[in-house]
């Protein structure tokens, strides 16, 4: 008898071979056969009509915090997501010195976007290493995750307040190796870095004060356990991008280890650059270099309200500075003043364009109910002012609390966007999970990517959809024994509807703590979601059986014995 059975399923197994008819059965935390099964189980899944694919692995997330009072990550797993990497762009929670636990959420508020207040009241602090971090998230763990630990931290660890001053001695690099190694002893999957991401100062992040031989130096240990490097290079613009990359692939070739940098968009006005970016790295790959550019498959939209600093107004200083810095009173009483009102329109004006097509998502008064759904185009010309006139005023009469949507602003060519995620060396990740909840909802891009692409476009084929974001993830980054259905292997599994599988539309909903905010998609079409032979998530049931774990970890997993056939 086995623990459990998923019968009569199409089995998508993410080695990109053609689907096949058979039926799944677990034993333990592991799949136990393949095939025609007529034994009885103490579960049993009904899969008559739809896939049953190996979990899929999001690569690029930022679920540090919520990990800490939500052990699923949701709504991910209900995505079919069962296994994340958090820890990247330079961030992680650990190692973390109690003395720089306020700089380092001033950082994800400016970088991620995550709430001062989620940190204050859903975070009870009660570790420094990244080892005791690891015992606090294994709690209540339901999805599997595989941590990066953060340059950034590491240099504040080591180097205290001068991290963000000056360049490290050679005695502090060795310094920050040790730590790298306990990092990676307590199952740090690797080690991520950034090149462009400020502080809550927007002064640069203390990653960005390495030297080269620092970032070798780390490397360097990288190489004596095989794990990943991640970088944010300066995506803006192709020819740094392109520097990052070569160095990226003289790292990895030197210390023998895969690296990624993240994120790679395609706009109409950079697809040359995007080719150029591209070219280079077939190139690399065909030196010996593992280099992964990651893409998203979701068009890029942003939400925002004046109440909350957006990146959207990050190029413009003005604007930035006075949501960054300013007390609600004070953003309120700026736009409120004529004069500035006249002078921030002018600063902005060139994106005309922009502000026109925006719509406005939500407001509180009734006054204003009228123009939800409407672009600031038509709100404009109803009120006889411009479209970034009309997007002040509505914020200063809703104090500040009105939500405007920037739809579909890049990456957002079907053809284009279809033939990156279709190249065999383009990774799919920077979904971003778990960061940004007041800009968008980064859940759901698994779900994107089977029902755009997949079935409605045609340009991807399910299987080598299912084997991106499954075995050629797991392989990239080194995850043993998940990524495929097959015997033998850990039973981290979602079972979906190929014919209603999706995102669901984008909600604003109240579950941060602290009384926050954020916006999350729905899944649609996920079936059943199981984690190390668990179900722990499906679409009767909810949320079920915790089984998480942390990945690669820090011992190696050994096989074991299943049931005998």
């Amino acid at each position: 008898m086995y623990d459990l059975i998923i019968r009569n399923g199409t089995v998508v197994d993410g080695s990109g071979l053609p689907g096949y008819q058979a039926d799944v059965a677990v034993t333990g935390n592991r799949i136990a056969k393949i095939g025609r099964i007529t034994e009885e189980a103490g579960k049993e899944v009904d899969a008559t009509g739809k896939v049953v694919a190996p979990g899929f692995i999001d690569p690029h997330t930022h679920f540090d915090a919520q990990l800490l009072w939500d052990g699923a990550a949701k709504p991910a797993l209900s995505h079919g997501v069962t296994t994340i990497v958090p820890g990247n762009c330079s961030l992680s929670l650990a190692p973390l010195k109690a003395d720089h636990r306020m700089r380092l959420v001033g950082m994800f508020n400016q970088i991620e976007e995550m709430p001062y207040k989620a940190f204050r009241e859903g975070v009870v602090w009660d570790w420094e290493t990244f080892s005791e971090y690891i015992t606090r998230i294994r709690k209540g763990l339901a999805i599997n995750v595989a941590p990066l630990v953060g340059h950034s931290v590491i240099r504040l660890w080591v180097m205290n307040d001068a991290a963000t001053e000056r360049t490290a001695t050679d005695e502090e690099i060795a310094e920050m190796q040790d730590v790298l190694r306990e990092c990676l002893d307590a199952g740090a999957a690797g080690l991520s870095t950034s090149y462009v991401d400020m502080d809550e100062k927007l002064q640069p992040v203390p990653s960005r004060y390495a030297e080269a031989r620092e970032v070798e130096a780390l490397a360097e240990v990288l190489g004596e356990y095989g794990r990943m490097l991640q970088i944010v290079p300066e995506f803006y613009d192709p020819d740094l991008t392109i520097a990052r990359l070569d160095q990226l692939a003289e790292l990895s070739i030197k210390y023998q280890i895969p690296t990624t940098f993240s994120p790679l968009f395609v706009n109409s006005d950079n697809v040359a650059s995007v080719d150029k970016v591209m070219e280079r790295v077939d190139e690399q790959f065909a030196r010996g270099a593992r280099v992964w550019p990651q893409v998203q498959t979701r068009p890029i939209d942003i939400s925002f309200s004046f109440a909350v600093p957006s990146l959207l107004f990050i190029r413009f200083r003005n604007w930035y500075n006075i949501m960054r810095f300013g007390t609600h009173e004070e953003i309120r009483a700026h736009f409120a003043d004529p004069e500035n009102r006249k002078a921030r329109a002018a600063e902005v004006a060139e994106l005309k364009d922009l502000w026109a097509g925006l719509v406005l998502r939500q407001v509180k008064t009734d006054a204003n109910q009228k123009y939800v759904g409407k672009t600031l185009g038509e709100i404009a010309r109803d009120r006889g002012v411009t479209p970034v006139e009309a997007m002040i005023d509505i914020s200063v009469e809703e104090d500040l609390d009105a939500h405007f949507l920037a739809a579909s602003m890049g990456h957002n060519d079907d053809g284009r966007v279809a033939r990156l995620l279709n190249h065999p060396r383009v990774h799919i990740g920077a979904s971003d999970g778990g960061a940004h909840i007041l800009s968008f909802s980064t859940y759901g891009d698994t779900g994107y990517l089977l029902a755009r692409f997949v079935r409605d476009l045609k340009t991807v084929r399910m299987e080598d959809a299912i084997k991106k974001v499954t075995s050629d993830t797991a392989s990239i980054w080194g995850i043993p024994e998940r990524g495929l259905l097959q015997k033998g292997y850990i039973a981290d599994i979602t079972v979906f509807d190929p014919e209603k599988i999706d995102r669901g539309v984008e909600k604003f909903v109240q579950d941060v703590p602290g009384d926050g905010s954020r916006y999350v998609r729905d899944s649609h079409g996920v079936d059943t979601v199981i984690v190390g032979g668990g179900i722990a998530w499906s679409a009767r049931d909810g949320y079920q059986d915790a089984r998480g774990e942390i990945l690669p970890g820090a011992r190696e997993s050994q096989p074991e014995l299943v049931a005998a056939e």
